[in-house]
């Protein structure tokens, strides 16, 4: 259903739009909506926008007529059939407005090889117990008003970030993902092919033994078939060489798209390449300075990318990556 970008100013439009809203929740319909609010130009979430998450909120304690559970839903691409607007965006652009014209010009497009989208479910939010933890008295009953209480504010943020969270919980890794994590972590963005195939599989495998959580799906591909993969939706193209084919990002303009597909994965590698990095000056670090340098940088890198863990379950986490990155 349509609404308004803003409703400031409009004090009946947005009573009427909270009353609808009630409306559809009570009838037991699905409610679909886009909590960032506009579209990522990086591949990376954005901050949440919280005004239709408030009004749902506010729009259930108006009448709970049915448990309110919200499901978090991952969108994965290989290709982007607006690529070169959203590198235009990312020049600096301004976004173009849709028009019967802009959708006619797409059609060609729609010749090429988009590859696969991926859809995943995360794990579902139920609203009542986290109202009971903002306000013990809450007695389940219908409030009759719009009224704002005070620990609404404090309970819309949690639900936006567990929301946030479990999105990026929920994530595919694909054959286009681990080709732009490694690729694009290159200096010239080429590789010799077995070195490729080779690091290609070391990085699926670690996603698949430390799994970043049970929801992630990792491809099951092997190095060369993720290779042979990319060539055919003209991401890499080959170059002859008498020592063993190098494999490189077939144009400058899907190097950058790449980068957007490598971002929707990143967060899964975030920490293992922390632990890493203390090893790119250092043959040897004691294992109680890599969990000093994780708690020290966790906050910030959690709160920028949405991770999962708390920080009273970060040790653990340490330990099984560090064991993980010894595996292999």
């Amino acid at each position: 259903f349509f609404l308004r970008r803003s409703f400031g100013g409009n004090p009946v439009y947005s009573a009427v739009f909270m009353k609808y809203l009630s409306l559809m929740m009570a009838r037991g319909h699905s409610i679909e909506y886009f909590i960032e609010g506009g579209r990522s130009r990086t591949g990376r979430l954005l901050q949440p926008k919280t005004g239709m998450l408030s009004m749902t909120v506010r729009s259930y304690l108006r009448d709970p007529a049915r448990p309110l559970v919200f499901v978090p839903v991952y969108f994965g691409h290989e290709r982007l059939v607006e690529g070169r607007t959203y590198i235009g965006e990312l020049s600096g652009r301004a976004k173009e407005k849709e028009s019967v014209l802009s959708l006619l010009k797409t059609i060609p497009a729609l010749r090429s090889r988009f590859g696969k989208v991926y859809v995943s479910f995360g794990e579902p939010l139920p609203l009542d117990p986290l109202i009971r933890r903002h306000a013990p008295d809450w007695t389940g009953e219908p409030s009759g008003t719009d009224d704002r209480p005070q620990w609404l504010n404090p309970l819309v943020r949690e639900l936006a970030r567990g929301i946030m969270t479990h999105i990026n919980a929920a994530a595919c890794v694909t054959p286009i993902n681990l080709i732009g994590l490694v690729l694009l972590a290159t200096p010239r963005q080429s590789m010799g092919e077995a070195d490729l195939a080779r690091q290609l599989e070391l990085y699926a495998s670690l996603l698949r033994q430390a799994p970043y959580s049970p929801q992630v799906w990792v491809t099951a591909a092997d190095g060369a078939t993720m290779i042979r993969y990319g060539e055919s939706l003209g991401i890499l193209r080959r170059q002859s060489h008498e020592l063993g084919d190098v494999l490189r990002m077939s144009s400058e303009e899907h190097s950058v798209l790449t980068s957007y597909f490598r971002n929707n994965a990143l967060h899964l590698l975030l920490m293992p390449s922390l632990l890493a990095c203390a090893f790119l000056s250092n043959a040897t670090v004691p294992r109680a300075d890599l969990h000093r340098l994780a708690r020290r940088v966790y906050p910030y890198v959690a709160d920028e990318y949405f991770l999962r863990w708390s920080e009273a379950e970060l040790p653990a986490v340490v330990d099984e990556l560090l064991e993980d990155l010894l595996n292999h």
